[in-house]
């Protein structure tokens, strides 16, 4: 069956939305490929990338004017995410495309668009029956995400929050790519021993590899020695790759989240004085708000409200961060002494994140000796391979004291009831015009949502998803007594119930061009849309060493 979803008004507009749709029964797809939402979610990736290479290999553009005769469906990059291009249920299988129909200026090329629809699409029609796939790759693919999956689940088991196999390839091709490199130039990984640790995977069996512990991590060594790659490859393996990538067994917990010094951007009434207190002109910490937030000020919002979605494990890397927002030295405390400096380094509250509220860090470090003292574990890269030099650090440490003290002027206190308000979202001109411009940036109405340096949104499907969840958790739950975060703990709750279709604006289907981002960068999203208005709840009081705290943040990432 073909769907026509929309008409394009001239081969210069956006293209025609079509879904092809076969039935389950003439399809013929093994029920054990998608009994899971793990393995359905792989087995649409699996198909989305089949029909990518036949429409590649068997289907001509015409020879027309603007995108006459192009038939396109959703990219996929190296991982594995839960896209809209393909549905598949125990009913059908349904293939989501755009399509160019043909014409040469004003002139329909109607013989053109006869071709097209009878002779192009059946071939994709063709490629949805299970018998005319390569089903030993599908039934690989499946299987790899699975394991991937539940590697995934057992790290909290053995206290990990990261997990690197043996003979992953982490180096990429180029700074523009991000396929792997090639291995005759990449060195595999290989795990030191006293970090070695083994899993039994469903599928794949026996894997070892270095187990990244919780608490305070430290990847130190040279420049150019492959410490950011390392980061790199921990900061992407929230995401399940594909077979091939080099990274098919990085795996990091779903609930880390990178963050990094940004200037310039937009905050809304975040409580940072866990970092940041009595600026000059008595500016209000509690509540901070700017619309051009320093790099320390920034990067102390970004972690709070990393915090606030509900994020256990912070990643993040020296070269990216703000240097006096992350240490003050012995020295540059005896000048500058500290009732004149307001910011409380992420050194002296690193050790209590983790201690009180159990939220891990992986820092890359490269010229700040004094984490030492309080890292639980240091890592050193040379020329690509990891060695355990924790005791080597410790025993520094005790024989260079920094001679620097704590900076604690205030407590550990976490505050989270920012509640959005309506007004934030009202778009008033071009009217509901919601666009996303690759991974970098959203325009919301006239309002441009900066990206850039949210690191771990992946493909523009992404920030695609995270324009209508907007749209959609404003028309559904914004009522000015729900946070933030309650409410998009209910529309994820309504995916996961309803399926991704549900956030669609596409006179009730959707036009398969988005995917499904992760709770923390829609979060981060929304915490940058300059109109954003929050108020703060009744009973926002401060959160002090509370372990009920700890436990609460679980339910923000619940999958």
């Amino acid at each position: 069956m073909l769907y026509i979803d929309h008409v394009q008004s001239d081969p210069f507009a956006p293209p025609s939305r079509v879904r092809i749709r076969v039935a389950m029964k003439e399809a013929a797809i093994p029920k054990d490929l998608y009994k899971t939402k793990t393995r359905k979610t792989a087995l649409e990736d699996f198909f989305t990338r089949n029909i990518s290479s036949v429409i590649r290999n068997n289907v001509r553009s015409a020879e027309g004017t603007g995108k006459s005769g192009r038939i396109e469906i959703m990219h996929c990059g190296q991982e594995v995410i839960e896209r809209t291009s393909v549905i598949i249920n125990d009913d059908r299988i349904e293939v989501r495309l755009s399509m160019g129909l043909p014409a040469r200026g004003r002139t329909i090329m109607g013989n053109e668009a006869e071709r097209i629809i009878f002779e192009q699409l059946p071939r994709i029609a063709l490629a949805m029956l299970y018998e005319n796939i390569d089903q030993v790759k599908a039934e690989k693919h499946v299987k790899l995400a699975e394991d991937q999956e539940y590697l995934r689940e057992k790290l909290q088991e053995k206290h990990l929050v990261a997990f690197v196999a043996n003979g992953s390839i982490l180096p990429r091709e180029s700074g523009i790519s991000d396929k792997p490199l090639r291995h005759q130039k990449a060195i595999s990984f290989k795990s030191p021993e006293p970090l070695e640790v083994e899993f039994i995977l469903p599928n794949y069996g026996g894997i070892k590899g270095m187990g990244v512990k919780e608490g305070i991590t430290l990847i130190v060594g040279g420049g150019f020695h492959g410490k950011s790659t390392l980061l790199k490859a921990i900061e992407r393996g929230v995401y399940n790759h594909i077979c091939g990538d080099g990274r098919e067994f990085v795996i990091t917990a779903f609930n880390a989240v990178k963050v990094r010094a940004e200037d310039g951007r937009f905050v809304e009434k975040v409580d940072i004085s866990t970092f940041i207190n009595n600026l000059p002109g008595k500016q209000d910490t509690k509540h901070f708000s700017t619309d051009n937030a320093s790099g320390s000020t920034s990067q102390a919002a970004n972690i709070m409200e990393a915090i606030e979605a509900g994020s256990k494990v912070i990643l993040l890397d020296e070269d990216t961060s703000a240097t006096n927002f992350m240490i003050r030295d012995a020295r540059m405390q005896r000048l500058v002494h500290s009732e004149k400096e307001p910011i409380t380094p992420f050194i002296d509250r690193v050790r209590q994140l983790y201690d009180h509220l159990g939220i891990s860090t992986i820092l890359v470090v490269g010229g700040s000796g004094d984490y030492f003292d309080v890292a639980d574990t240091v890592i050193m890269m040379d020329e690509y391979r990891p060695y355990e030099v924790t005791s080597d650090a410790k025993a520094i440490a005790g024989q260079l004291a920094t001679n620097r003290s704590i900076d604690n002027k205030n407590p550990l206190n976490i505050s989270i009831k920012r509640i959005p308000m309506a007004k934030s979202f009202d778009i008033q001109i071009p009217k509901e015009k919601v666009k996303s411009k690759g991974t970098l940036s959203i325009l919301y109405g006239c309002n441009e949502i900066d990206l850039q340096s949210v690191e771990q949104l992946i493909d523009s499907s992404q920030t695609t998803g995270i324009g209508l969840i907007i749209k959609y958790m404003k028309n559904h739950y914004v009522n000015g007594n729900n946070t933030l975060m309650e409410i998009l703990k209910k529309v994820y709750d309504d995916i996961e119930k309803k399926g991704i279709d549900v956030i669609s604006s596409f006179n009730g289907q959707h036009p398969g061009d988005y995917a499904l981002p992760r709770i923390y960068e829609t979060a981060a999203a929304i915490n940058r849309l300059r109109t954003l208005i929050i108020k703060w709840g009744v009973g926002s009081e401060e959160i002090v060493f509370s372990p009920y705290y700890a436990k609460s943040l679980l339910l923000f990432h619940t999958r």
